[in-house]
């Protein structure tokens, strides 16, 4: 497994998409690509480029999630694992996809918000439009991970003497 795409939304499941990759990518040797898909530019009427207030706030998200990428990319670095960062926009599905067929990635890794059947019907699910397209397995981290780590840690921290 030479080549992993972990797709990051900073949302909470990133932390754990980020510490799965690590691991994986470490065991195998492979080189990480931390892909964020930006929501696509907005569309004006005509061909004249959006306010100027409107460019300003999608250009300053951007320089933040530039930011964030990179802290989350020295993370991964930080384990020894060769790591990149990709930053793009567009919509998220193909976007991911696409990439991951262009680095030529052996495995995805994807978080997963857990979200209700309704939501999912009406917004659509980015993990599930992945594995259904993906050029290779997709490793999809669940939301439940989440909710148990914090009930072991809300469980330690009862039992903790320190607490």
């Amino acid at each position: 497994m030479k080549t992993i795409l972990a797709a990051v939304d900073f949302s909470p499941i990133t932390d754990l998409v980020v510490e799965q990759t690590a691991q994986i990518g470490k065991a195998f040797g492979s080189t990480v690509y931390l892909l964020h898909v930006a929501p696509p530019e907005p569309d004006f009427v005509g061909y004249e480029p959006g306010p100027q207030h409107v460019r300003d706030n999608v250009a300053k998200s951007i320089h933040e999630h530039h930011d964030v990428l990179h802290q989350l990319r020295d993370r991964v670095a930080s384990t020894g694992v060769e790591t990149k960062v990709l930053l793009i926009q567009g919509p998220t599905v193909e976007k991911i996809v696409s990439e991951a067929q262009r680095v030529e990635a052996d495995l995805i890794i994807i978080g997963s918000h857990g979200y209700g059947a309704i939501r999912q019907l009406i917004l659509g699910s980015v993990s599930e439009g992945v594995v259904k397209d993906a050029p290779c397995p997709v490793l999809v981290v669940p939301r439940s991970l989440i909710e148990a780590d914090e009930e072991q840690e809300s469980a330690e921290g009862i039992d903790s003497p320190n607490s």
